[in-house]
């Protein structure tokens, strides 16, 4: 029951893979770990993910982790929020994020 989503609406959905030594470890479990934005739901990256790279999406989890303060002489802001999904996918699907050139 994946909602219909327009092409033109996955960049602002999808922003990008997120390459850590944790994401990493996951991808032996066919985990990918993706920067979504904040306001994006579960069945929104579930049908980008699978509109993007024509894969079967299983299980999706979110972390919203808190803003960060970042200070510039004497102004105290705070790092542009996001939100992280982890994404599980089906045993025989898997996505190329390093393609060769």
């Amino acid at each position: 029951m994946s909602k219909q989503i327009d092409e033109r609406d996955i960049p602002d959905i999808i922003r990008k893979p997120l390459i850590t030594e944790k994401a990493t470890i996951a991808l032996e479990n066919n985990q990918y770990t993706f920067e979504v934005s904040p306001k994006a739901t579960k069945p929104q990256i579930r049908g980008a993910i699978e509109k993007l790279f024509d894969v079967k999406v299983v299980n999706i989890s979110t972390q919203n982790p808190p803003r960060k303060k970042r200070r510039v002489g004497q102004f105290i802001g705070h790092r542009a929020a996001y939100k992280r999904a982890v994404v599980t996918l089906a045993p025989e699907d898997t996505i190329t994020l390093f393609p060769d050139v």
